[in-house]
């Protein structure tokens, strides 16, 4: 969606962030991320002054690679891909109470499905990844 270049990534959310405040018309996609910019408000700082480093060795949560596993999932869930991805999703919306808790346990998996494919130098396992997503209704 957006290229493997950190900086150009970053600075694609400064400037729909920034267009969005400054009321300018936004693209499809930077809807899509000043809304998930706007469920974030302890990322917009971060998101103005996007140079910094985010250490997981430190125990820092890279804002950029949280807000992007969101665009992420709701890229599949728009596609409902892995197939039944929208059922579960739905499901544990109502058991979170809400569809931003419900995205970050998936988004959780979703890491992971990542993580694991980009290890072991190979494409996600879909049904791996959907499968630990339809262990999230069992908690």
């Amino acid at each position: 969606m957006f290229g493997t270049d950190r900086n150009q990534l970053r600075q694609m959310y400064k400037t729909a962030w920034e267009k969005f405040q400054q009321q300018q018309s936004l693209s499809p996609l930077e809807i899509q991320i000043t809304e998930v910019i706007k469920e974030h408000p302890e990322y917009h700082n971060f998101v103005l002054q996007f140079e910094q480093d985010f250490l997981p060795e430190m125990g820092q949560t890279n804002p950029f690679l949280h807000m992007g596993l969101h665009l992420g999932l709701r890229e599949q869930l728009s596609t409902n891909r892995p197939v039944g991805i929208n059922s579960i999703y739905q499901q544990l919306a109502k058991q979170k109470g809400s569809a931003h808790d419900a995205e970050h346990s998936m988004i959780e998996c979703l890491a992971e499905a990542m993580w694991s494919a980009q290890t072991n130098n190979q494409a996600p396992d879909e049904a791996t990844y959907l499968a630990a997503l339809q262990q999230l209704l069992i908690k």
